[in-house]
């Protein structure tokens, strides 16, 4: 009668060959968490973006907003178009500016007559304040803008409030950005 004993190297050389397959398979599910988790994300980060947060509609009037650092301004000289409008940059460091663009929703035309005004407030309604936007011809449009001061991080609310002639009443759109430093 033979007996069948498996010599210890054998042994120990097919646990190890096991606990190397279980580690592997247990990097691979990580792997494949991490994964999920990235293209999730992902997924998330691309779907906010094409959710245009500086574009909103109402009554007919498709509005955009940018708000872009009055430093940028600041580096025209003071006999540039830029470097002079609404007065020129203010020198605080929390100086930003807003910019809003205004179209007929229907028709894509650009209103260039409007009255546009601002109001902004950070979370809590915390830093309110107003700005009435000046018409700004740039490359022959014309946006309307003014420097305003967002003091630190935070989400702000901006209702943009446009009245245009002919219309019976104004026209109002709410954005919100979060504003980082």
């Amino acid at each position: 009668m033979r007996l069948n004993v498996t010599p210890p190297h054998r042994i120990r050389g097919a646990w190890i060959r096991s606990l190397a397959a279980t580690k592997a398979s247990a990097t691979i599910r990580r792997i494949r968490t991490i994964g999920v988790g990235v293209a999730i994300a992902t997924m998330l980060a691309i779907g906010g973006a094409l959710a245009d947060d500086n574009y909103q509609t109402s009554d007919g009037l498709a509005v955009y907003l940018g708000i872009v650092p009055a430093a940028v301004v600041r580096g025209h000289p003071s006999s540039h178009a830029e470097g002079a409008m609404h007065g020129g940059a203010g020198s605080g460091r929390h100086q930003q500016h807003i910019v809003v663009a205004v179209f007929d929703a229907g028709t894509g035309v650009r209103i260039e007559n409007a009255r546009v005004s601002a109001r902004i407030a950070g979370l809590g309604d915390i830093g309110r304040q107003a700005a009435d936007l000046e018409p700004m011809t740039i490359a022959n449009t014309v946006t309307y803008g003014a420097f305003v001061t967002l003091p630190g991080n935070d989400r702000y609310d901006i209702v943009v409030e446009i009245s245009v002639p002919g219309r019976a009443r104004a026209v109002s759109v709410k954005f919100s950005n979060e504003h980082i430093q």
